[in-house]
């Protein structure tokens, strides 16, 4: 065996024997254990020690994290709010406003692929991502009620709920919690409900037929689990809003204690 070679070679004669080199060849074996891969990894050996870790998403910080493709899709998305003010306004044009705020929000995805694809999350995408479909999803909201485009009672809940959570999130600021990821339900609420306007814009800016039928029908189905996703996530935040603001004020402390000293 040549590592038993190699040992008797480097190790004086009668300071070890044949069976203990080949005991101390297995000893090695299974403290650095070697993946087939070649690479260091775990064996039935050290059963304890458990998976070994997944891929960690790496985070861009500073101005690494401001200057990406994710970011400059998110910003294109909110340049086109006051694109689709003017066509519904100025233009009267229902249909290329609905279809251009159902870009808006079909591209909503987009953004946050590149980000994972390519390792371009950031810090300033977390925040602007979110921040950006409240802005559209508050400002449609308000552009089709002033229309009348969307049932007045749908937009109200819509933005009653935008409300809430952008109180809830500058009141947490305030206080010093940490930065809550968006959760899965409130992004599904968001993107079903920025669907949903759409339809009920272009549906009003056709003719009544089978068509406006059908686009108001689509728009009911998005609305009714949009709605219900987006309340539900209200609750969901909670517990994660909780340890936000203890890890926020535990940090806190613990910058305050490190600069007293």
């Amino acid at each position: 065996m040549p590592v038993c070679s190699a040992l008797t070679a480097s190790i004086p004669w009668g300071s070890i024997t044949m069976d203990d080199a080949r005991r101390t060849d297995r000893s090695d074996a299974v403290a650095d254990p070697v993946t087939s891969s070649g690479q260091p990894g775990l064996t039935s050996a050290d059963p304890d020690q458990g998976p070994a870790p997944g891929p960690v998403e790496v985070v861009r910080e500073g101005w690494a994290g401001v200057f990406t493709v994710p970011n400059l899709v998110t910003l294109v998305r909110l340049g086109c709010v006051p694109w689709f003010l003017w066509l519904l306004f100025e233009r009267d044009d229902r249909v290329w406003a609905g279809l251009l705020l159902g870009v808006l929000g079909a591209t909503d995805w987009v953004d946050g692929y590149i980000a994972r694809r390519f390792d371009q999350t950031s810090t300033v995408g977390k925040i602007l991502d979110p921040t950006t479909d409240r802005i559209m999803l508050g400002v449609a909201m308000v552009a089709v009620l002033i229309d009348g485009s969307v049932p007045g009672w749908v937009a109200w809940l819509v933005l009653v709920r935008e409300v809430l959570i952008s109180l809830v999130v500058l009141t947490l600021a305030a206080l010093g919690a940490a930065r809550i990821d968006v959760q899965w339900v409130g992004k599904t609420g968001t993107f079903l409900n920025m669907f949903a306007f759409p339809f009920f814009v272009v549906g009003a800016g056709v003719d009544p037929g089978w068509l406006h039928d059908l686009l108001r029908v689509l728009g009911w189905a998005c609305v009714g689990p949009g709605l219900a996703f987006s309340w539900y996530a209200l609750w969901v935040y909670l517990p994660p809003a909780r340890i936000a603001l203890r890890d926020g004020r535990a940090a806190r402390a613990e910058r305050a204690a490190r600069s007293s000293i």
